[in-house]
């Protein structure tokens, strides 16, 4: 086990799960002990068998009802042609308020599969790095209550003064899988957020303004009765866990993940997703992520039996890592 603290915290995964099903998740969450949730933000999920992808800001309008203290942030909003800057920052202002700063912002730099509906053209990494960066500081100017006037390169607003705000600005972490994302993440982000274990990654992150700063991750996981049944539930429900990442974020359609997935076959997807009958194989996953310098790892159980993941965080998970805080 690593010498790192770990706080344990869990993904609502908007792509699998009715916004209602959402709201009653973080309560079970909640109850349980998990101090922190982190809920995706998607138009489409990513295959046809999830199902769902509903409008992440109702949802956390929702979950702030229904908890009293737990954090919630978003994993992640994009800004590419789905949001505006100006409009990410009053949603993240009022959920902010509505949660009494238990709200944090998580912004990347998208994937295809959100932002093709709106027919525009689909731009290189780099140039989404850019704009993103550009919104993290549009963003910023907007949190302090001040007028602000912006003409970018690829965002503008025009004498603008949000109203609806926090007693103290919710932190922006910024995904990161690679070096370059890694680098700006540090320079521009109160924290990074990443899906695998990779010190190289947080070791950039660190070195580019991230020292001391959150690093956040998500894991999926498939717990069943069998390892058979683990594997099964991986597969139906997460196939797209096979697509390779630089891919993932290049295809429009969920017919276009299940077409790739299809062609790659399920034989990797233990590989991908940690699927487990127990708590072992899980405290050994999240070992190497605390290993790597991430101190939340964020479960995500995929699937439907969300109880099973609450019963094994109860009964093990959490007083597990409770001896490192």
């Amino acid at each position: 086990m690593s010498d790192r603290p770990v706080r344990l915290g869990w993904w609502l995964s908007s792509e699998e799960h009715d916004p209602r099903d959402l709201v009653t998740q973080a309560v079970l969450a909640e109850s349980i002990g998990i101090e922190t949730a982190m809920i995706s933000d998607h138009l489409q999920p990513w295959v046809r068998r999830q199902g769902n992808a509903s409008y992440v800001w109702t949802v956390i309008g929702a979950i702030a009802s229904a908890t009293e203290r737990l954090e919630v942030g978003t994993g992640v909003t994009a800004m590419v042609h789905r949001n505006h800057p100006v409009s990410v920052a009053q949603a993240a202002a009022t959920a902010a308020v509505m949660l009494e700063d238990r709200f944090f912002l998580g912004v990347g730099s998208g994937e295809r599969l959100n932002e093709q509906a709106f027919g525009e053209r689909w731009s290189r990494a780099g140039e989404r790095r850019a704009q993103l960066e550009e919104a993290i500081t549009v963003i910023r100017d907007l949190f302090t209550g001040d007028n602000v006037n912006h003409r970018g390169d690829y965002w503008s607003v025009e004498n603008l003064r949000l109203m609806t705000l926090p007693a103290s600005p919710p932190p922006i972490h910024v995904a990161a899988s690679a070096k370059l994302s890694a680098a700006s993440a540090g320079h521009h982000g109160d924290g990074l957020i990443g899906v695998a274990p990779d010190a190289h990654v947080v070791d950039i992150f660190r070195g580019s303004g991230g020292t001391d700063k959150p690093c956040l991750a998500q894991m999926h996981v498939s717990i069943a009765a069998t390892m058979d049944d683990a594997l099964d539930n991986a597969w139906e429900w997460w196939p797209n866990g096979v697509v390779p990442p630089a891919l993932l974020g290049e295809l429009s359609r969920p017919t276009d993940d299940e077409s790739i997935a299809d062609a790659i076959g399920r034989d990797t997807i233990g590989d991908i997703i940690i699927c487990a009958t127990d708590a072992g194989p899980l405290i050994q996953a999240i070992d190497h992520f605390a290993g790597a310098g991430f101190d939340t790892v964020y479960l995500h159980q995929v699937g439907p039996d969300q109880q099973r993941l609450a019963d094994l965080a109860s009964a093990e998970l959490l007083a597990h890592y409770s001896q490192d805080t």
